[in-house]
C-alpha cells in the first residue's frame, strides 16, 4: 500500500510542478529562459511548499492524535495552527520581524504557546467533549488576537494584506522562503518519526509504557514542542490551513492497522498528496481572484470531521 502511496506523491508533484502545461509551452516558444525562471522560481518553491507543509500536517496531527489518544487532535482543531498564525503576525507586523527565517520562529512560539495552553486547559487524556472545548476556545482566542493585531498593526494595509495568507496561500513564494518553512520543519518532523514506537506504546496506556522504560511526560512534552516547531514554521510562510492534520492521520491509522504511532509515515504522504491536489484545485479554478487553499481543504474536511464526531458520539452512548 505505501508502494501505491509514493506512487501517487511522485504523480501529486510532477502535476503540481507542470501543469498547466499550456503556459510552459507558451514561455519556452517566446524564450526558453523565461520558462526555466516560470518552472524554478515560481513553481518549484511552491511545490515544495505544498508537498512539505502537507506532510508535516500529516506527521504532526498523527502524533498530536497519537498523544492526546484522540482521532480529533489535530494542528487546527487544538488551536496550534491560530497560534502559529498569531505568532507570525505579532513578529511580522509588530517586532518587523520580516526576515523568513525570523517569521518562522515567531510561528513556532506562536503554536508552542497555544498547545501547552491546551494541555494546561483539557489534560493529556482528556475526553472528546473537553478537548474539542479546549480546543475551540483556543483557537477562538487566537483568531480574535489575530485579527486584533491586524487591526491595530502599525501599518493601516496589514489586515488586507495578510487576509489571502491566514486562509492559506502558496502563491509567490521563494525558495528562501521555503527554505525558511522546511528545514527546521523537517528536523522537527525527522524527530517526531523517532518516536513512532514509543507513541505505539503509549496507546497501551501510561502504566504499561512507563512499565517499559518510557517517560510519557517527558515523551508528551517533546511531541508538543516537535509538533508546534514543524506546524509553526510552515504557518508563518503559507498561512493556516485546517482539515488536512485531521484527515491524512484517519486514513494513515487504517493503513497501519490502528497503531497511531506507525500511522505517522503514511499519514505524511496522504496529507501532501492531499494539499498538492486541493492547490490543483486552486489554480485551476478560472476566477480573476485567487481562492485560498484553506477553503478547499475545509470544504472536503468538514464532512469528515462531521462523521467523526458523529462517530464517537455513538460508541460512547452505545
Amino acid at each position: 500500500m505505501r508502494f501505491w502511496l509514493l506512487f501517487g506523491l511522485l504523480v501529486a508533484a510532477a502535476a503540481h510542478l507542470f501543469l498547466p502545461l499550456g503556459t510552459l509551452a507558451e514561455a519556452r516558444a517566446i524564450n526558453p529562459d523565461l520558462a526555466d525562471l516560470i518552472l524554478v522560481q515560481l513553481r518549484l518553491p511552491r511545490t515544495l511548499l505544498v508537498l512539505g507543509y502537507g506532510a508535516v500536517l500529516g506527521i504532526s496531527g498523527a502524533a498530536l492524535q497519537a498523544m492526546f489518544a484522540n482521532p480529533l487532535a489535530s494542528p487546527d482543531i487544538s488551536g496550534a495552527s491560530s497560534g502559529a498564525a498569531l505568532g507570525a503576525v505579532v513578529g511580522g507586523y509588530w517586532l518587523g520581524l520580516t526576515q523568513p527565517l525570523l517569521l518562522a520562529v515567531c510561528g513556532a512560539v506562536g503554536a508552542l504557546g497555544m498547545l501547552a495552553l491546551l494541555v494546561a486547559l483539557a489534560g493529556r487524556r482528556a475526553d472528546t467533549t473537553t478537548l474539542l472545548l479546549a480546543g475551540l476556545a483556543i483557537s477562538l482566542a487566537a483568531g480574535a488576537a489575530t485579527s486584533l493585531a491586524l487591526a491595530l498593526a502599525p501599518s493601516p494595509f496589514a489586515f488586507y494584506d495578510a487576509y489571502d495568507w491566514l486562509m492559506g496561500n502558496f502563491a509567490d513564494r521563494s525558495l528562501a522562503q521555503a527554505a525558511a518553512a522546511l528545514i527546521p520543519a523537517a528536523i522537527a518532523s525527522a524527530l517526531l518519526l523517532r518516536h513512532a514506537h514509543a507513541l505505539d506504546l503509549t496507546a497501551l496506556g501510561e502504566d504499561v509504557a512507563a512499565s517499559m522504560g518510557l517517560k510519557p511526560r517527558r515523551l508528551a512534552m517533546e511531541v508538543i514542542a516537535l509538533s508546534a516547531i514543524a506546524v509553526g514554521a510552515c504557518v508563518s510562510v503559507a498561512g493556516a490551513i485546517g482539515f488536512v492534520g485531521l484527515v491524512a492521520p484517519v486514513f494513515g491509522r487504517s493503513l497501519s492497522r490502528g497503531h497511531p504511532g506507525s500511522a505517522m509515515v503514511p499519514a505524511a504522504l496522504i496529507g501532501a498528496i492531499l494539499l498538492a491536489a486541493a492547490d490543483l484545485v486552486v489554480r485551476a479554478v478560472p476566477l480573476d481572484r485567487p481562492i485560498p487553499v484553506g477553503v478547499v481543504t475545509a470544504l472536503f474536511g468538514t464532512p469528515l470531521f462531521v462523521w467523526l464526531v458523529v462517530t464517537m458520539r455513538r460508541r460512547v452512548t452505545a
